[in-house]
């Protein structure tokens, strides 16, 4: 983030200091538009990629490489991810008492009701379908940041 970006800024009301975002996704151009649209809100963010189930599962239980990895905030979630699929990584933060207070955004392609019924079962915190399209995707992004990000208080 350069200079310019950062004095427009502000940290997060409730935590004081940059929101900590694990995004779990495979797609790079889903990344670069999700770490674009980020980019321009008004909330600082620190900004972890894990590119499949597994590693996501090691970041957050800060495991080999990743350990001393701050704690994530908040988890952008895909369903659909090589090696352990999104809702097995939904039920293993959930289920652990370290975890589960994390707030997990599905954000995914996915518009199946089984998927969003799973999801929830699993105590997902929101389920958002990607929409198609740059600028709406970069849209529901933003929407998801003024949520999660300015108006919620998140746990520290």
């Amino acid at each position: 983030m350069n200079s310019s970006q950062m004095t427009h800024q502000v940290f997060h009301r409730s935590l004081g200091r940059p929101v900590q975002i694990l995004l779990v996704e495979d797609s790079p151009s889903d990344v670069a538009m999700t770490v674009a649209a980020l980019r321009e809100g008004h909330i600082a963010n620190d900004m972890h990629v894990a590119g499949d189930g597994e590693t996501a599962v090691d970041f957050l239980h800060r495991r080999g490489e990743f350990a001393g990895v701050p704690r994530p905030d908040l988890i952008l979630l895909d369903l659909n991810l090589p090696k352990k699929d999104g809702l097995e990584v939904l039920a293993d933060v959930k289920a652990d008492d370290d975890l589960k207070t994390i707030p997990v955004v599905v954000l995914t392609t996915s518009a199946a009701e089984s998927d969003v019924l799973r999801s929830y079962k699993l105590h997902a915190n929101s389920y958002v379908t990607k929409p198609v399209g740059f600028e709406p995707f970069l849209a529901a992004v933003q929407q998801i940041e003024t949520f999660w990000l300015t108006l919620v208080r998140l746990p520290d």
